[in-house]
């Protein structure tokens, strides 16, 4: 049976958030508010939780999982080496609607699906999000819904499509701007806009110093 809890109620944010610390660190699913849509997540470093998030939304391991962290620095432990677009993106937009594809430290001890040495990283600006991130560390986040149905952006959304798959529900009410982060690969010889959202493509393009347009270039 699922807990919900209201975390616009200051009593019900802070049983919830211990809540939700303790499931991700006994090996279940969490839903939590963020400031692009809600996420399911888990603890990065725990492969039988992963396996749990991926069956719960119905995607193999050829789509892998994301990773939030809840400090700029975290980063510096899971990438193969932090270059200066990577930090000057981090340093952009963290926290905020940006997800970097970057080389992950080759020691991490982590399963998230066929990932080929890479993984996804985003710092969310959503303090619900950073409080849980914070205690628990790096977790593994995806949208809050089954995969091929819209993503959720109210608690209840999640709730309808994921039901008790989800130990904990954190209802932080509407995600504030109900839009998927944009994603950047840093992993070629350019930097490469893999999806649109968020964050402008002409912001981007500003921060790294290039044409809005070679972004977009396959």
């Amino acid at each position: 049976m699922s807990s919900v809890f209201d975390c616009t109620d200051p009593d019900q944010r802070a049983t919830g958030i211990r809540a939700a610390v303790g499931a991700a660190k006994s090996g279940r699913l969490i839903v939590m508010p963020t400031d692009t849509l809600y996420g399911i997540g888990c603890d990065a470093f725990d492969p039988e939780a992963v396996s749990a998030l991926l069956a719960a939304k119905g995607r193999g391991r050829d789509m892998p999982v994301p990773v939030l962290v809840g400090s700029w620095h975290t980063v510096d432990g899971l990438i193969l080496g932090v270059s200066s677009q990577t930090r000057a993106l981090v340093e952009a937009f963290w926290p905020g609607g940006l997800s970097i594809v970057v080389e992950q430290a080759p020691s991490l001890a982590w399963d998230l699906g066929d990932t080929d040495g890479t993984v996804m990283l985003r710092m969310p600006l959503h303090p619900v999000a950073i409080e849980v991130l914070r205690e628990v560390g790096p977790m593994a986040v995806s949208s809050a819904n089954v995969s091929g149905r819209p993503p959720a952006t109210i608690a209840d959304e999640a709730r309808e499509q994921l039901g008790d798959e989800v130990a904990v529900y954190l209802d932080g009410g509407v995600a504030p701007k109900a839009q998927a982060s944009t994603i950047v690969d840093l992993t070629g010889r350019a930097p490469r806009i893999l999806r649109v959202g968020a964050v402008s493509t002409e912001d981007v393009a500003e921060v790294l110093g290039v044409e809005p347009a070679s972004l977009l270039a396959r």
